[in-house]
């Protein structure tokens, strides 16, 4: 039984002792199973309201992946302030370290910051750290990141020319999908991330990754495979963006690996490309 559990991804205890939640002193409040109601008719049901018109992301308020618009809260008030005020990648990780409005530090080992090369070229952003990545407090060391160095080498590229990091800097517990709260959250950081680093070429790996932050709802196979900008009013110019499958993807679904390979030559032309303009500039 700890094994399936373990495969299935509950890996570790979030509390100290375990606790009977069918016990919880609110468990007299809550309503009696419908099985003991006796039958009535169901009045008309309320129509839903009308979806909220689509605009495009301003600064302040991220396009979460699949979700609806979050409400402003404090959290994010409070990651603005201070991502906006780091002038520097120790600054900004520093930052990040005190925040205490996200939940998932409070479940995490380690902060998962970054890795690589900050002054590289390119800069690749990927979902959340996982279980080994949690353990060391580093992006993509685990078997996914084996085989992202693999892909980075078949370019040419590797940790000290390219620049890492995630979307959310704490581990989701048994590495479940990130929810819309924790996006809204780390978000600022990532962007003010973005800023800092000021790359070449900016690499989103995965459906999370690319929908957040180039605030579209289309899913990775869609996304995949096309150069699209990505600009902040803290970026000078807007950055070539290009959205891959993420390396976990890539294991479980081997077939797709012809289809990132071609992702990884279009990435290997654009720095080439830009390479020969930066010369012929100079």
């Amino acid at each position: 039984m700890l094994r399936w559990q373990v495969e299935a991804g509950a890996d570790e205890a979030i509390l100290e002792r375990p606790h009977n939640r069918y016990r919880s002193a609110d468990a007299a409040s809550r309503p009696a199973p419908l099985e003991s109601r006796a039958v009535q008719s169901a009045p008309p049901r309320a129509a839903p309201p009308a979806p909220a018109p689509h605009r495009a992301r301003a600064t302040g308020e991220p396009a979460l992946p699949g979700f609806a618009a979050a409400p402003a809260s404090p959290a994010r008030h409070s990651a603005h302030a201070a991502a906006a005020a780091a002038e520097n990648l120790a600054e900004l990780r520093a930052a990040v370290a005190d925040f205490e409005e996200c939940a998932l530090k409070r479940t995490a080992t380690n902060l998962v910051f970054a890795d690589g090369n900050p002054e590289a070229r390119v800069m690749l952003i990927g979902e959340a750290p996982g279980a080994e990545e949690d353990l060391r407090g580093l992006p993509f060391v685990g078997k996914a990141g084996q085989l992202l160095d693999r892909m980075l080498a078949a370019i040419g590229l590797s940790r000290d020319t390219a620049y890492i990091t995630n979307i959310l800097f704490w581990r989701p517990p048994g590495n479940r999908q990130p929810t819309s709260g924790e996006i809204a959250a780390c978000l600022p950081f990532v962007e003010r991330h973005i800023e800092l680093v000021s790359p070449d070429i900016l690499v989103l790996l995965g459906g999370v990754a690319a929908k957040t932050l180039l605030a579209r709802n289309e899913g990775i196979m869609r996304l995949r495979g096309r150069w699209l900008d990505y600009s902040t009013p803290g970026l000078g110019r807007p950055v070539p963006t290009l959205a891959t499958f993420h390396p976990a993807y890539l294991l479980r679904s081997p077939g797709q690996k012809r289809a990132a390979w071609h992702d990884l030559l279009a990435i290997k032309d654009r720095l080439a490309a830009r390479a020969e303009e930066a010369g012929r500039s100079v």
